[in-house]
């Protein structure tokens, strides 16, 4: 086990961050909901445990969190102050797991979609008309 100092104020606001039913999560199935496109949700059976499944089309759709997966992973790792020994292999591992299991679930038959949050955030209308398209 990786052990590093840390401030209790950090180690709070790190305890906070939820894994599922994130607001980006929340936020498309309410959006699915509304388009009244059936959906599964944290199916554990399926490669890399999607976030949300269209069993019917085959679709395997992930919400990626900006830090944890490395959106803009060469700008952002050089902007990690703290425990950089511990934050770079663990986000880049993820990385590599990532497109692992897009590689695996693509050999399967399945479509993958990953949106990062911030898409989900910004610009949801261009998200919906993503997975649509993915649909046809």
């Amino acid at each position: 086990m990786f052990r590093f100092v840390t401030s209790p104020q950090r180690s709070s606001l790190m305890r906070k961050i939820r894994s599922k039913n994130t607001s980006p999560e929340l936020c498309f199935v309410k959006a699915l909901r509304q388009q009244k496109i059936k959906y599964s949700r944290s199916n554990q059976k399926i490669i890399g445990k999607p976030d949300i499944v269209i069993k019917a089309k085959k679709i395997a759709i992930f919400i990626d969190g900006s830090f944890w997966h490395g959106f803009d992973w060469r700008k952002k790792k050089l902007k990690i102050k703290a425990n950089r020994a511990y934050w770079i292999p663990k986000i880049e591992k993820n990385i590599l797991r990532d497109k692992k299991n897009n590689k695996a679930l693509l050999q399967a038959g399945w479509a993958v979609i990953r949106f990062w949050e911030d898409d989900i955030k910004i610009n949801l209308p261009m998200c919906l008309r993503k997975l649509k398209k993915t649909m046809e």
